[in-house]
């Protein structure tokens, strides 16, 4: 019986505990979003490359091919 006394109050702390961890969980936006949080780091990185590529294009990206000089040109 001395056991009751010590085991109920433990449990009622624990279950309190367990009660406010979900609720600091849910408060947090941790369940938000279970099915696409694994795909946003791929495609933050794609996102991130779209605009590096945006901001330097690349050298032969224009539809005109570059030019050869001709080595006869050059002897006139």
């Amino acid at each position: 019986m001395q056991s009751m006394y010590f085991l109920i109050p433990i449990s009622l702390v624990l279950f309190v505990l367990g009660i406010f961890a979900i609720y600091y969980a849910i408060k947090s936006r941790q369940f938000d979003d279970l099915d696409n949080e694994s795909q946003r780091v791929i495609l933050d990185d794609r996102q991130f490359r779209r605009e590096q590529l945006g901001q330097h294009p690349a050298k032969h990206s224009s539809s005109h091919p570059p030019k050869i000089q001709d080595p006869t040109d050059e002897q006139k």
